[in-house]
């Protein structure tokens, strides 16, 4: 039996993603599901360059601006949620479009993994924070590579949030991370993922990727910030997001605007450098280069799906 065809339109922030999405989405009838864990949050619009209602063209989103930003919201919830868009989708007739640039997220689809949702213990993680707090965040980061040696290869060892997950997923299965991983890839995958990433050259992607976070500046990202810690509590789960933390820092007073500007363009060059890395490791994917026009690229989609 044929399975239903999926597209993963994938790549590192500021690659295009959203401008090329939604025109494939136009030409092929398709919708699109985001893959992005920013975009999930409401409120947090700016700094996660979620594409607005003019940007969308018409063309029906999933997964965008439906979690508080002060909850949890794991991969297995994420897996769950995209499988259940893809066939809303599917079930009108039209093409799934996964679009974004987490990682994690593609491979929960593509390669089918059942990530374990696991409960959090609140007891473990105020016991990993103090740790982080009083003797650093490398301390957990040598104790999680212990652990899991694979998959800290993939981690930034800035990550809080995923250096912690790898450590209470540990905790409480008796397992690592890459273990479960490889246990889950033997299940069959579900759909027919076409799966394509965008590249370009790299100082073309730094540049685009500064201009941009001059834009978020410009648009009101100190703004949102100071609304999200008004509006939740001071430290919501997705204050911990790269571009959100150093706005929090300036706001604390631990560096001027110039230095926290500075440090979420330098980061965001980074981040972009560990996506790219972690989407050449998928050895399905089909190469687009982003410096090509969105015409051309939405054809050579076409022509390979």
């Amino acid at each position: 039996m044929n399975k239903p065809k999926v597209i993963i339109i994938c790549g590192p922030t500021a690659s295009g993603k959203t401008a090329l999405s939604i025109e494939l989405a136009k030409t092929i009838n398709g919708e699109i599901v985001s893959c992005d864990s920013m975009q999930i949050y409401k409120d947090m619009d700016i700094g996660t360059a979620k594409p607005t209602a003019e940007e969308m063209q018409g063309i029906k989103h999933y997964l965008l601006d439906f979690i508080e930003p002060d909850k949890r919201y794991s991969v297995a919830e994420f897996k769950k949620d995209a499988e259940k868009a893809i066939e809303q989708i599917l079930a009108k007739g039209k093409i799934p479009i996964v679009v974004g640039g987490t990682g994690l997220y593609v491979d929960s689809l593509i390669y089918g993994i059942e990530y374990q949702d696991i409960p959090l213990d609140e007891e473990y993680r105020n016991k990993l924070e103090q740790i982080a707090n009083e003797k650093g965040l490398e301390v957990l980061y040598e104790k999680a590579k212990q652990i899991d040696e694979q998959a800290m290869k993939k981690i930034s060892p800035n990550d809080k949030k995923r250096i912690m997950r790898v450590l209470e997923i540990y905790k409480t299965t008796g397992k690592n991370k890459t273990e479960q991983e490889m246990e889950s890839r033997k299940n069959e995958v579900k759909y027919d993922f076409k799966v394509f990433a965008i590249n370009m050259d790299r100082e073309v992607l730094y540049d685009r990727i500064n201009k941009r976070v001059d834009i978020m500046i410009e648009q009101g990202l100190i703004e949102e910030v100071k609304n999200i810690i008004q509006k939740y509590s001071e430290f919501p789960t997705a204050m911990q997001g790269l571009g959100y933390k150093e706005v929090v820092e300036y706001l604390n007073g631990k560096c001027s605007k110039e230095e926290m500007i500075e440090k979420i363009k330098m980061e965001t060059r980074r981040y972009a450098k560990r996506q790219l890395t972690w989407f050449r490791k998928n050895k399905q994917t089909i190469w687009i280069n982003g410096l090509n026009s969105k015409e051309s690229n939405v054809q050579f989609i076409v022509s390979h799906i």
